[in-house]
Parts: C-alpha cells; sequence; structure tokens
C-alpha cells in the first residue's frame, strides 16, 4: 500500500485493493502492477517518472515469510568523474558511491538509476563510498608485482601478451590480463614449466566497453483480464531499460524513443458470457384451490450449450424458477342455485325445489360434516289454489317436472271425490280408505342441465347504516358438480350489492344542552373549540360538530 504522510491513501488503503493502473500522487503518476499470483511469481510494483514533492510512505502486510523489498531511484548524474580518478580506480569497485561510467559525448546529462538488492534487514540506502588517493598504485601492465630474483639469474620470465576477450560488448564488462613465460633475450614463448610459478601475476579483472548499451523496452507480464467473461482489458508494464555492470537499470523513457513502444493495454476475453435460459414452461399449480406455487427449470448455459454452474451467469438478471399461484378460494360453504320457477301441483298444495351442494377443494359433495350440519331446504312449499275433484280417488295429471333439466319430481292430486249431479264432492280420505291409493308423487327427469351458477348465502352487511356493502361467492357447475366455464355470464347472480342504505341516527345525549338562548353566536363566532363553551352550548356546538368533521380543535 502507499500512502502520504499526511495520511491520504494512494494505492490499496482503507483496507480495500484496488486494481491495476494508474494512481496520482506525491505530485507524480503511479503505475500500480498487480500480476496473476497463480501464473506469474513476480510481486505487486509501484512505478513512477517523479519526481515526488512530499514523502511517501509503502506498507507491506504479509502471512508468509517477508518477500523483502526490491526498488530503485534515480540519481542526477550532476557530478562529472574526473578521468585521473577512473585510471586509478580498481576494476568494478563503485567510485562515491555511484557507478564508474566514461564522460559521455552526449550533451544531455546521463541520469543512471541505482538499483539495490533485496532487503535483508540491512539499513536501508547505505552504499560503499570509496574516497579518492585510497587506492593503492597503479602497476603497469608488463610488471609482475612481486620480489623478483637477481636479473643475471633469470633466464625467463612472465610478461603479459594480451587479455582476455570482454565479457561483454557494451555496458562495463570485465577482462583479464593474460601472461606468458618467455625468454628474457629473445622474448619467444616457451614453456611455463621455465618459469617459476610462484612469480606468475595474479590476473586482476578489469574492466572494458564502459559505454553504455543501447536502451530497450523491458516488457512486463500481463495482469489479469479485468472480466471473467465478455470483452475486458489487461495491462501490462512498459519500463525504458538499459544494461551496465551486468545489471538492468531504468532509465527514462526518452532514451528508447527510437523504438516503437509495446501498447501498455489490450483487450481481453477469457471467454463467451454464460446466459440465462428457460427450459420448460411453468408446472400446474401445487394446489386445486387457494394459495400454491408453480415452478420452472431455469440453466445457467455457456455459449457452447453446456449447462454450467449458476454463479457463470449473472444472479442479477436470473429469471424467477418459482412463483406463487392463486387457484381461487377453498369454499367450505353450501352453495345453491335459485328457487324452481313452477310448483309441482297445479292445483292444491305442491313443492318447489332447487340444488344444494357442498363445496370444497375439489369442488364435489361431500357428507354433511364437510359443511356443517345445517345443511339447506332442497323443497319449499307452494300452492296454486284448490282442486275440484270427483267421487272415489281421483288422481289428476302430472304436473310439470319440477325442474327443467336434471332430476326433479312430478306431482298429482289424489283426492277422495263423490260425483254429484255437475259437481264433484270432495271427501274424507277415510272414505276411500279400502281402495288403493294412486301415488301421488314421482321422479322425473328431461334432460341434461349443463352448467348452472351456484351461490352462498349472502354475508353480514358491513356497515348498520349509510350504506355498507355484502358479497356472496357464486361458481359455475357442471352436472357432475365440477367447475365449469359454460354458463351464460348475462344470467350470473350478482356477487355484490348494497345494503343498509338508512340513514345513522345519532345518539342522544339528555345532558348536552344549551344553557343560553344565543348560543347561535358562539357558534358563529367559532367559541366552540374552548372547554367552557363547549359546555354551555353543547347541543349546538355538536350539531355543528357533526355537520363539519374537524369543526371542533384543540384548545
Amino acid at each position: 500500500a502507499l500512502r502520504s504522510r499526511s495520511g491520504r491513501s494512494i494505492i490499496n488503503g482503507n483496507w480495500a485493493i484496488d486494481r491495476p493502473g494508474r494512481y496520482e500522487g506525491g505530485g507524480t503518476m503511479f503505475t500500480y502492477k498487480r500480476p496473476n499470483e497463480i501464473s506469474s511469481t513476480a510481486g505487486e510494483s509501484f512505478l513512477a517518472d517523479g519526481p515526488t514533492n512530499e514523502v511517501l510512505d509503502v506498507y507491506m502486510i504479509h502471512q508468509q515469510p517477508n518477500p523483502g523489498i526490491h526498488y530503485e531511484y534515480i540519481i542526477p548524474g550532476d557530478n562529472v568523474i574526473s578521468p585521473q580518478l577512473l585510471a586509478h580506480r580498481r576494476p568494478g569497485e563503485p567510485l562515491n558511491g555511484q557507478l564508474g561510467v566514461p564522460e559521455s559525448t552526449d550533451p544531455e546529462a546521463e541520469d543512471l538509476h541505482r538499483e539495490m538488492d533485496t532487503l535483508t534487514g540491512q539499513s536501508v540506502g547505505t552504499f560503499p563510498v570509496i574516497q579518492p588517493g585510497r587506492f593503492p598504485p597503479h602497476q603497469p601492465e608488463n610488471q609482475v608485482p612481486a620480489v623478483q630474483p637477481p636479473r643475471h639469474n633469470r633466464e625467463h620470465n612472465w610478461k603479459q601478451v594480451g587479455k582476455t576477450e570482454c565479457s561483454t560488448t557494451c555496458g562495463k564488462g570485465s577482462q583479464y590480463p593474460v601472461f606468458h613465460c618467455v625468454n628474457r633475450i629473445t622474448h619467444e614463448e616457451v614453456s611455463e614449466s621455465h618459469c617459476d610459478s610462484s612469480t606468475k601475476p595474479i590476473p586482476e579483472e578489469e574492466a572494458c566497453n564502459l559505454f553504455p548499451c543501447p536502451a530497450f523496452w523491458d516488457i512486463g507480464e500481463w495482469s489479469e483480464c479485468s472480466k471473467t467473461c465478455g470483452l475486458g482489458m489487461q495491462h501490462r508494464q512498459i519500463l525504458c531499460r538499459q544494461m551496465y555492470a551486468n545489471r538492468t537499470l531504468t532509465v527514462q523513457q526518452y532514451r528508447c524513443q527510437h523504438l516503437d513502444k509495446p501498447d501498455t493495454t489490450s483487450t481481453c476475453q477469457l471467454k463467451i458470457c454464460s446466459e440465462w435460459q428457460i427450459r420448460t414452461e411453468w408446472t400446474s399449480c401445487s394446489v386445486p384451490c387457494g394459495v400454491g406455487q408453480r415452478t420452472r427449470d431455469v440453466k445457467c448455459v455457456s455459449n457452447l450449450g453446456d449447462v454450467v454452474d449458476d454463479e457463470e451467469c449473472n444472479m442479477k438478471l436470473r429469471p424467477n424458477d418459482i412463483e406463487n399461484c392463486d387457484m381461487g378460494p377453498c369454499a367450505k360453504s353450501w352453495f345453491l342455485t335459485e328457487w324452481s320457477d313452477r310448483c309441482s301441483a297445479e292445483c292444491g298444495d305442491g313443492v318447489r325445489t332447487r340444488s344444494v351442494v357442498c363445496m370444497t377443494n375439489h369442488v364435489s359433495s361431500l357428507p354433511l360434516e364437510g359443511c356443517g350440519n345445517n345443511r339447506p331446504s332442497e323443497t319449499s312449499p307452494c300452492s296454486n289454489g284448490p282442486c275440484a275433484g270427483k267421487v272415489e280417488w281421483f288422481a289428476g295429471g302430472w304436473t310439470q317436472c319440477s325442474t327443467e333439466c336434471g332430476s326433479g319430481t312430478q306431482q298429482r292430486e289424489v283426492i277422495c271425490v263423490r260425483k254429484t249431479e255437475g259437481n264433484f264432492d270432495v271427501l274424507n280420505p277415510y272414505e276411500c280408505s279400502y281402495l288403493e291409493k294412486p301415488p301421488g308423487q314421482q321422479s322425473c327427469y328431461l334432460k341434461p342441465c349443463g352448467s348452472k351458477w351456484f351461490h352462498t348465502e349472502w354475508s353480514t352487511c358491513s356497515k348498520s347504516c349509510e350504506g355498507g356493502f355484502r358479497v356472496r361467492e357464486v361458481r359455475c357447475l357442471s352436472d357432475e358438480m365440477t367447475a365449469s366455464t359454460q354458463c351464460e355470464p348475462q344470467l350470473k347472480p350478482e356477487e355484490k350489492e348494497p345494503c343498509n342504505t338508512h340513514d345513522c341516527v345519532p345518539e342522544i345525549d339528555e345532558n348536552c344542552k344549551d344553557k343560553y338562548y344565543n348560543c347561535n353566536v358562539v357558534v358563529q363566532a367559532r367559541l366552540c373549540v374552548y372547554t367552557y363553551y363547549k359546555s354551555a352550548c353543547c347541543a349546538s356546538c355538536t350539531r355543528v360538530a357533526n355537520r363539519q368533521p374537524g369543526f371542533l380543535g384543540r384548545r
């Protein structure tokens, strides 16, 4: 994490992890890179061209052993290194904390990056400093730096005949002098056995090809794709670097201007996003009446048509695979038809009929305990006036069937009569008891009824006065007493009707009276809001309050 001394978080602050990218802070722009932890062993990094204008702190949290921090920073190259100091410097040694380089012919000052090894507990920023004048005296290349025997006793000696090839072609390499055994007088090379091996100079490393190598673009690894499916973006870090002293240093980007800079961002697509598919229609409701549930099959399907885990689809766009369904109320009450229009007898006493059925979950006729014991009557007495008779048992014609369709009954009058001249006298049935009495009732069936409207009794009125309403349930049933849609809509009985439309009569309080004759003035002055006047002119104040709700306020 990166934070300023003022406490402002720049990258990965406030317990939130930022995505790799560019973030402004400290007067410069930081590029934050976080490689894929699975496919890459590189760590996280911050990079800024600088300069910074305030102190910034780097924080690191880790659960494994401390992986350390590797860092680089820029040192301005204003200090000119003297050629004399370079000539007396041991190869490979730093000079005043900087790597020695020859004077550049480029008019621009060379900026060098100082690179530190991974921190392992050493103090930060500590560099070895070699002061001028503390180098050992420079030895000529062909002089042996050892105690030598008298020259007249030596016929052969060691001589530098050249140097090894430079280890690099640029950017400061190393080479070593090569010593051979030669004849002291003729300088011919001879076998090394002719020279004293103890006096052979030890080759010392020498720097070579000190000029910098050409700068190049160092291309980092691509970051993770910003999206797991569909079109996303990925980033990589591009640095301008140069090789020097077997080390790669980051330099200003203008040094790589002779090269085309690779792209730092690119589109990416790991795979085409999966989508939701509805595989089946809704099932039937789980209950025959009342509120139940119905379901359907919803799957997350890849672009190849395979069913995959739901997590691969956008859960916010998932269609419902279960919902409530209302199959209507589960009636457990008696349903009745209207009374038949015809009386069973053309004259005398007869009956009218109606159908009664108990409606339950499966819309069928059940035993009485299904709807209680108060089963409504299916017959009702009726009369079309007295009938004339004749002597003996007299059976009248059968009446019309009590129903126009379905099962009904027919009635006929059976009386004991005595025929007189032009008349029939009705006798007591006892007078004909010795005769077989014809039946007076029989069942009848004209045709199937088809579907008919059934309804329950009216409910209690919703209000006792000033207009309420009452309701009943109406259903269309077939001959088999099952739900049907074949009833004629224009014949459907009303399911709701007004009731108790009379005005409400307010209760009269015998103690609420006007104590003064001019209480109308109190009302006009709107003084009823005061407790005194409300009591003194109780009747007037109450009357106007009933006409104007909210007239009486609080005081």
